[in-house]
């Protein structure tokens, strides 16, 4: 597996010694550091390195800070990380109010510099995660709760085994596409599971057996032979398939 990639921060600093003490202790944590000590090289280095947070300090020379965040604000969600000399709390609410996520004021400590990096490089990588699937689908009598794992059909709870349920919020989420043996294997028993392939097939055979009690079904488990398993939703099929 590759390592992962560092992630990118962008130091907006003036005060050389300032700047260049941030770029030597972030490049210590792991960062990969770009630097800027004005306002309008601090807009192009943002828009070519595209960085994955800013530290912006708010006393620049040929745009201020607060400038260059209103403007940066417009075209990106990139975190901002305020930094201010300033004792008052003007620029910190202006800062605040343009679209900065953070602040700190000088002097500051590295060690809570670093904690509110990393806080707000944890909040914009879960912001950017694509979102889980649905707590609940409800279709043609069909329930599935998948935060209290609860199978309902017409109002009748049907119970099954946790990886009974696994599979068939799995084929749910999918409906209408084939999934492979080994895709449910490694979504389902994840990729420890060294067992055979027929674990599916026996799954499949018990979980049509818990439902082939109910007169009408709103989905059918399909065979797709040499691939998978296709669940299809009947609410979703042309009448004369039905």
């Amino acid at each position: 597996m590759a390592p992962p990639v560092a992630k990118r921060i962008l130091v907006v600093e003036d005060e050389d010694a300032i700047r260049e003490t941030l770029r030597y202790n972030l490049a210590r944590e792991g960062y990969q550091v770009i630097e800027a000590a004005t306002g309008p090289d601090a807009l192009d280095l943002a828009r070519a390195e595209r960085p994955d947070l800013i530290l912006l300090d708010v006393m620049l020379p040929g745009l201020s800070g607060l400038e260059v965040c209103r403007v940066l604000r417009q075209e990106s969600a990139t975190p901002i990380l305020m930094l201010t000399a300033k004792g008052t709390e003007v620029d910190k609410v202006v800062g605040l109010q343009l679209g900065a996520d953070d602040y700190v004021t000088k002097p500051f400590s590295f060690n809570e510099l670093l904690a509110r990096v990393t806080a707000l490089l944890r909040r914009s990588d879960m912001s950017a995660r694509p979102p889980g699937p649905p707590e609940i689908e409800d279709f043609s009598g069909f329930r599935i709760d998948r935060a209290a794992r609860t199978i309902h059909i017409e109002g009748v709870e049907v119970r099954l085994a946790p990886k009974e349920f696994d599979l068939l919020s799995l084929l749910v989420l999918n409906a209408g596409r084939v999934l492979s043996r080994q895709t449910i294997i490694q979504r389902v028993w994840g990729s420890k599971f060294y067992g055979d392939s027929k674990t599916v097939d026996v799954h499949v055979r018990w979980l049509r057996e818990k439902f082939e009690t109910f007169d009408r079904l709103p989905f059918r488990i399909t065979t797709v032979f040499g691939v998978g398993y296709r669940l299809d939703r009947l609410d979703r099929l042309p009448e004369a398939a039905g």
